[in-house]
């Protein structure tokens, strides 16, 4: 399913659910009885997936979408609440709630960070819901992320205070930092790109500004989150340029180089193949040709030579330049899948140090009561886990009954 079929679908969902519950509270005065039949027919149709995604992943989209600038405007702060209330009932009836917190925090991170989000007020609302459905816990990252952005505004208006203050230090670059704190973001690849000279001196000016304010913490700077305005001078017009920090490395290499092979470009900035091909496609191949390529066809191979194109033109005098999207999908399944294995080591080990010995059946009906909050764990990776805390002397199973595991201080 994509963008605009995603969006219907959840309201066709919201509007389903909307007319059962009427039914429920108007027709059969909130009757037990049907309360649990709606529940229980929801829980199954919230939990099958749809054309290949989850109904997690469905809600996290429906909520970015709504929330995000341009989206939101067509609807009043009342309908948006009223939408976001719904969702979050909604998602009462799912399963691996867990999937759909790391959904929502890595499209919540893309809003705040890219500055997408459309009102403050609606991303710390939908968080007061969510904490109210699921706890503390679920919302404590994503609340961290919120107010992180608030510091950073803070740190930035001093950062700018500083340059003034010290003329000397000033780059000649408007440079503007946000500085996040590691536990409440999703996690992201840094790469020791080689940043250009102009770029260089920019980092170092907010490193020296950054050990004014404190001591104790170290900046691990993640460049792939970065974007840059670059102003290109072309033959008929100069133009400004919308790009990413990856981006705007390799362009300023032309600076100094006319022409520059795939081999040179890759040693220059010290990136992996990958990102050097995504990178050459959007400057070279893509709508924007800003670099002309030899031979001149569509893919990019170790053997190609590029050059600046003086020749590029546009109606427009500021143009963004996208990078080809990367799929997140699997990197969240995979982030889940391993934080559901700690989840689980965590579960079984608290029940075993209250309990000390305990059946197998018994271990494992407890441990899915305590997580089903935030998923329902399969009893084969309970299993597996019991299996690892064994090997790793946090349990021992019964000399007399094998069925039966004791702790281990």
């Amino acid at each position: 399913m994509v963008g605009m079929q995603e969006q219907v679908f959840v309201w066709k969902i919201i509007e389903l659910h909307d007319k059962y519950v009427a039914y429920v509270t108007e027709c059969f005065q909130g009757h037990t009885l049907f309360h649990k039949a709606l529940k229980e027919a929801f829980e199954v149709f919230c939990n099958k997936g749809v054309s290949g995604s989850s109904n997690a992943e469905l809600l996290a989209t429906f909520c970015d979408n709504i929330l995000k600038k341009g989206c939101s405007e067509k609807l009043s702060d009342e309908a948006i609440e009223d939408a976001l209330e719904k969702v979050v009932r909604l998602l009462a009836y799912i399963s691996d709630k867990d999937l759909f917190a790391e959904f929502y925090r890595k499209k919540l991170a893309r809003r705040l960070l890219f500055d997408k989000s459309a009102n403050d007020e609606h991303e710390r609302s939908i968080l007061t819901k969510l904490k109210q459905q699921c706890g503390g816990q679920f919302t404590s990252k994503m609340e961290g992320m919120v107010t992180d952005l608030t510091v950073a505004r803070d740190h930035q208006t001093k950062f700018e205070e500083f340059v003034a203050g010290h003329p000397e230090l000033n780059p000649g670059i408007d440079l503007a930092v946000t500085v996040l704190t590691t536990g409440f973001w999703p996690s992201y690849k840094t790469f020791d790109i080689n940043l250009p000279a102009e770029m260089v001196k920019c980092v170092e000016v907010f490193k020296e500004f950054y050990q004014t304010r404190t001591k104790h913490r170290k900046l691990t700077w993640i460049y792939s989150l970065g974007t840059c305005n670059i102003n290109a001078k072309f033959d008929a017009k100069p133009i400004e340029l919308i790009v990413t920090t990856y981006q705007a490395a390799l362009l300023l290499l032309f600076n100094g180089s006319e022409r520059l092979s795939y081999s040179e470009i890759a040693t220059q900035l010290n990136l992996s193949d990958d990102d050097v091909v995504r990178l050459l496609h959007s400057l070279s191949c893509a709508k924007y040709k800003i670099l002309n390529k030899e031979p001149a066809n569509r893919s990019i191979s170790p053997n190609d030579v590029f050059e600046f194109n003086s020749k590029f033109t546009d109606r427009m005098r500021r143009i963004k330049i996208p990078l080809p999207p990367v799929d997140e999908k699997k990197k969240v399944v995979e982030d889940v899948d391993k934080d559901r294995r700690y989840a689980i080591d965590a579960s079984i080990v608290r029940i075993m140090k209250s309990r000390k010995v305990m059946g197998h059946q018994q271990l494992v009906a407890e441990c899915v009561e305590q997580l089903s909050r935030m998923f329902k764990p399969d009893f084969k990776a309970i299993k597996k886990r019991i299996e690892d805390l064994i090997t790793r002397d946090y349990l021992e199973r019964d000399k007399d009954n094998a069925n039966t595991y004791k702790y281990l201080a």
